[in-house]
């Protein structure tokens, strides 16, 4: 309890206001932490979590299915389901959009397309905005179903400069980890050019000789990447990536062999992040097309199962990897999620 002392001196009238001023804000403060008791809740780190489309034979989303519709296999070896989260279960969401200098002349249609994005969302997804460019990452909304004020966070997206497209995923990361027990995901929107990464895979392929230049860059070898997506292996976060056009290695004005590297490399890892999390990259052919795309991607987040298993030994980080398979108890169906983890 705060306690005030019962005499004061009234010439010291803007103390007297200050102390009342920060009192109130402790009252508040409490009476929000008090509100809100599930965001003190942690994921157990433990269990390996998956998220899991089901399609059929015909490549239509199947959303109805149980528990005991499916086995999970890690090394070939049946593991007990020890939680289920069925299609409906509501998501916590981070839309990450790159506002560095390549996207520049096209933010009407990012945003126009991202306002459209809330309205394809289920009214309890909490979601999250967060920008990056040359400025580094920062957050315009937190966590909220709100959709009024998310709209807003996303008309303020602007800046231009380098692309710290890492560092925003890891910082997306981190915010979700404050989000509990709830289904996570990331559609993330650049062209996947990372400049401090393509830096690195510069400076490779200039050492690299000409006949080896194509094959120089190991994207998966990253270390930037595999941070990322450890990260998100922990949580079971999937992630969207869109892909524009501007990074898209065969759309280069200049066929520079070693810029090709660079790009494909770049392509190449957004591809990882979507197919070791269980997510989707969807490239954009056209700016236009972006409006089609962030429904779709709001129609496969709202066709995921989210699937939580304890590992065979889940204190063994010797770094192997660990192959995940899905099995669906009718067998004209097809489950999709991601092939396996590291144990790190």
């Amino acid at each position: 309890m705060i306690r005030f002392l019962t005499i004061i001196n009234l010439s010291h009238t803007r103390l007297f206001r200050a102390i009342l001023s920060f009192t109130a804000l402790l009252i508040v403060f409490a009476g929000v932490s008090a509100q809100q008791p599930d965001e003190v809740i942690r994921t157990d780190t433990s269990l390996v979590q998956l998220n899991v489309g089901v399609v059929d034979r015909q490549g239509h989303a199947i959303t109805t299915l149980a528990r005991n519709d499916f086995v999970v296999y890690e090394d070939g070896v049946r593991r007990p389901i020890t939680s289920f989260e069925p299609t409906d279960a509501p998501f916590s969401l981070v839309m990450l959009l790159d506002m560095s200098g390549s996207t520049i002349n096209f933010r009407q249609q990012i945003q126009g397309a991202a306002l459209r994005f809330l309205d394809a969302l289920a009214p309890d997804d909490r979601v999250a905005v967060v920008e990056f460019n040359g400025k580094g990452v920062k957050s315009l909304a937190g966590f909220s179903t709100d959709r009024r004020r998310t709209a807003y966070a996303i008309t303020l997206a602007a800046g231009a400069g380098k692309t710290p497209l890492y560092d925003a995923l890891k910082y997306s990361l981190e915010e979700l980890g404050r989000e509990g027990k709830r289904r996570k995901a990331i559609v993330v929107l650049t062209d996947g050019i990372d400049t401090q990464v393509q830096n690195a895979d510069r400076a490779i392929v200039q050492k690299a000789p000409d006949s080896e230049v194509g094959t120089a860059i190991k994207p998966e070898a990253n270390s930037q990447l595999n941070s990322v997506l450890n990260d998100a292996d922990r949580q079971g976060v999937a992630i969207f990536p869109l892909a524009l056009p501007s990074g898209d290695p065969k759309r280069l004005p200049l066929p520079d062999p070693l810029i090709t590297a660079m790009y494909t490399a770049a392509r190449t890892r957004l591809e990882l992040l979507a197919n070791r999390t269980g997510g989707q990259l969807h490239e954009v052919r056209r700016l236009d097309d972006l409006a089609k795309i962030y429904p779709i991607i709001a129609a496969e987040m709202r066709s995921l199962y989210t699937i939580a298993y304890q590992p065979p030994n889940p204190g063994a980080h010797d770094g192997k990897w660990r192959e995940i398979r899905i099995e669906v108890a009718r067998a004209e169906l097809v489950a999709r999620t991601k092939p396996g983890y590291y144990a790190r």
